[in-house]
């Protein structure tokens, strides 16, 4: 039986990861939980998976859990340092770090230490400390698996092939609810527009992020730490389906892909059960009915946050960190309305081009770098 601590068990991971394991009783053991905004449903799964020990988003949150709970009354904690005690308690093997954004990365970075395994969902973990991280993964001799359907397609598509026969990995992007949407009328995108998106149900950020291309572009930057490809190795192809998850080229000009229903429980079934396989609950795929799969250049004038990204890597240093904490601040306020859609990666742009960027070394650095970033973002949309 393999024990678990879930970062973020409310967002839509985290509840997609909940479905996998209440499947296995026999497989899975949940002993931390943590969450950031929904007590009442935290309340809940407690109840229902009667973790040891959980975090929430402060000690507000926390005295409300305390009200809520009934019989089975877990270990309290909150905020960024109870999140990381969940993440790096005792008895723990694997933790699935699904806390969304930046916040998710010093949890996730004392996990690794700790000596946890973990399940990647939160790709800023890597945007944001790709060095950092991928140093920690090896000294502490811990397995870094992806959730993000993309990068869990690549490794499996990998796997039993070697390293320098690989010609390129190919992300494939579902292009949003935008693809067809000309630069003008995405200057007139209302948030109610945005959030519709055609294949992932999905949180609000994540959802936006995808509507940008953005997502695609933080996928790109985390595809770099995971697989040590360069960026001149990563290709991306919008796919409307979303049946072919991502690709790998290899040397001799064969392809492989991995292919499935678009549902998370997919990839978070097999990087909690890898180096095995188990049941997900998905529905069945079945390529008769679907008939037509079809794939499109990106286009990255009428969705420049793509390229942005693909400029933040190249350029490295703690350019990935401030394109994400840009990115983080400009969706919050297109999500409060402050903003315009488009605005979104004029914002990124221009948090990008004022920063004096350097080469960070210890966590600290990292964070600054997210801070600076952060409240550059802020003046620039005040």
């Amino acid at each position: 039986m393999r024990s678990l601590s879930i970062l973020g068990s409310t967002g839509s991971i985290g509840l997609s990861t909940l479905d996998v394991i209440r499947q296995h009783p026999e497989k899975f053991n949940i002993i931390g939980l943590a969450e950031g905004h929904d007590v009442a449903l935290l309340a809940e799964q407690i109840k229902e998976f009667r973790p040891d020990a959980v975090s929430v988003r402060d000690a507000d949150s926390a005295k409300k859990l305390q009200e809520l709970l009934g019989s089975h009354k877990p270990e309290i904690f909150y905020g960024i340092e109870g999140a990381a005690t969940i993440a790096s308690a005792n008895g723990v093997e694997m933790v699935v770090s699904a806390i969304v954004g930046a916040a998710g990365l010093v949890p996730t970075v004392t996990a690794i230490k700790a000596g946890k395994h973990i399940a990647l969902a939160n790709k800023e973990t890597l945007v944001v400390a790709g060095q950092l991280v991928s140093d920690l993964v090896k000294k502490h001799n811990v397995h870094l698996l992806p959730v993000d359907s993309e990068h869990s397609a690549i490794f499996q598509s990998l796997a039993g092939h070697r390293a320098e026969d690989v010609e390129r990995i190919i992300l494939t992007a579902s292009g949003g609810p935008f693809r067809n949407t000309s630069a003008e009328e995405m200057k007139n995108v209302k948030l109610e527009q945005a959030l519709k998106h055609p294949q992932w149900t999905m949180g609000a950020k994540i959802t936006i992020d995808s509507a940008t291309m953005m997502n695609k572009g933080l996928e790109v930057i985390e595809a770099h730490w995971l697989f040590n490809m360069p960026a001149e190795k990563i290709g991306v192809v919008v796919h409307p389906q979303s049946i072919i998850h991502s690709m790998v080229e290899y040397i001799d000009g064969c392809v492989i892909a991995q292919l499935g229903s678009p549902d998370m429980r997919a990839p978070i079934a097999y990087a909690l059960s890898w180096p095995e396989r188990c049941e997900s609950g998905i529905h069945k795929l079945d390529l008769t009915k679907i008939g037509t799969l079809t794939f499109e250049e990106p286009d990255m004038v009428r969705f420049p946050a793509l390229r942005l990204a693909f400029d933040a890597l190249k350029a490295g240093r703690t350019y990935p960190a401030v394109l994400n904490a840009a990115n983080e601040i400009a969706v919050a306020a297109f999500l409060d309305r402050k903003i315009g859609f488009t605005d979104i990666a004029a914002t990124v742009e221009k948090t990008m081009q004022a920063h004096e960027a350097y080469s960070p070394v210890e966590l600290d650095e990292y964070l600054q770098a997210d801070r600076w970033g952060r409240e550059t973002a802020r003046k620039l949309i005040a």
